[in-house]
């Protein structure tokens, strides 16, 4: 058997198929913003306004996600959950911990234990790398913050410790830094995370924005227990067409379909920003192979590193895109995943009503998913 086991690996490397190795209990995912991140957006307030958590805040988190909410990302038939929340949420201050959103973690847990669903932690924003506003002391260069940041996580796993089913991502979309500083920070954190517990999965993602094409950067460990994630963004102008929060979409406004052989809205979005060829010099159609040459970094991870885990922890499109090609770019990102072998988590749940960028998958009043061919293109169904 283990001979035949061994020619079956052969073939399949011949012909290649071969995948990135399997995650088990963490296939198709679920994230969940707008609770615990996201609840507010910063870059509308003055800076002393940003970190302070407020009663409005608190009532938010009391009551925006609940056990029915799980219950029904279970029902769809997704395996994991990917929660981000803020380090400010947990920290009120360095080495003091809010005891009363840490319990909305408690609750989480044990909701998702429960109903039988895989859990994924992200701190989504940390002090220092906030991935959509600037500021003046960033998290790659200050000691006193680094400190901070492992002592949140070491925190994390304390509490969590007895919690095998939990998954720690260490940060969501670092920002467009020396790679190799946010190598070393990911080094640091894993190495002291792991002297508290040999057997946690660790997720570790790239610089700018957890790009794929970044991926070659990052630092690979000789660790089986470290799981390397990218997001999928691209092309921007469709996935965040008409949004509020950035001033491309906002100032350009016009609305944007895939797949499309219409390139020139693409080139005119462009042009409007500066580039003389409009970034799109030959492509001809903004389709599963254009995506497929966007997501080749992850592509090329995977034909590298065939014995690592590779997940693709967040894609998505904006709530207004039309709804007819939210589903074709969802299910061509699925289908490129599935074929690589590659295990996903789509964005986003439910949306804040102040997100300017809503990416929200369930109806705001109902909390059911929009229509049903969004969740099978979701799910890769």
């Amino acid at each position: 058997m283990k001979k035949l086991i061994q020619m079956m690996t052969v073939v399949a490397m011949i012909a290649g198929t071969t995948g990135a190795k399997e995650w088990p209990g963490f296939t198709r995912g679920m994230g969940i913003g707008g609770w615990l991140t996201n609840y507010k957006r910063f870059n509308v307030l003055p800076q002393h306004h940003r970190l302070p958590i407020t009663i409005g805040d608190l009532e938010h988190f009391d009551t925006y996600i609940t056990e029915k909410d799980i219950a029904y990302i279970r029902e769809m038939g997704f395996d994991h959950v990917r929660l981000g929340f803020d380090q400010i949420v947990l920290e009120e201050a360095p080495g003091k911990y809010r005891e009363r959103t840490f319990k909305k973690l408690d609750d989480f847990v044990g909701w998702c234990e429960k109903h039988n669903l895989n859990m994924v932690l992200n701190m989504h924003k940390a002090v220092g790398n906030y991935c959509d506003i600037p500021e003046k002391v960033k998290l790659i260069d200050d000691k006193g913050l680094q400190d901070r940041f492992v002592a949140v996580w070491l925190e994390i796993e304390r509490r969590f410790h007895d919690k095998p089913a939990i998954a720690f991502e260490l940060l969501n979309e670092v920002v467009n830094v020396d790679p190799e500083k946010w190598n070393a920070l990911a080094d640091r954190t894993l190495k002291e995370l792991r002297a508290q517990n040999p057997d946690r999965w660790i997720v570790i993602g790239s610089t700018c924005w957890n790009s794929a094409g970044t991926l070659s950067k990052l630092k690979v460990w000789d660790d089986p227990k470290v799981v390397y994630t990218f997001h999928m963004y691209a092309p921007h102008e469709f996935t965040h067409q008409r949004g509020v929060l950035q001033a491309g979409p906002l100032y350009y406004n016009r609305v944007m379909e895939y797949p499309t052989t219409d390139v020139e809205r693409y080139r005119d979005y462009n042009r409007l920003h500066g580039s003389k060829d409009g970034g799109y010099t030959g492509v001809t159609a903004i389709d599963r192979n254009f995506i497929k040459g966007c997501l080749h970094g992850a592509l090329e991870f995977v034909k590298k590193h065939p014995d690592k885990i590779l997940w693709n922890g967040e894609f998505g499109t904006i709530r207004h895109a039309p709804p007819a090609s939210r589903v074709a770019y969802m299910r061509d990102i699925v289908s490129i995943c599935k074929e690589a072998g590659i295990p996903w988590c789509v964005w986003n749940y439910l949306s804040t009503p102040n997100d300017g960028n809503r990416f929200s998958l369930v109806d705001d009043d109902n909390r059911k998913i929009l229509s049903p061919e969004l969740l099978k293109a979701c799910l890769g169904e």
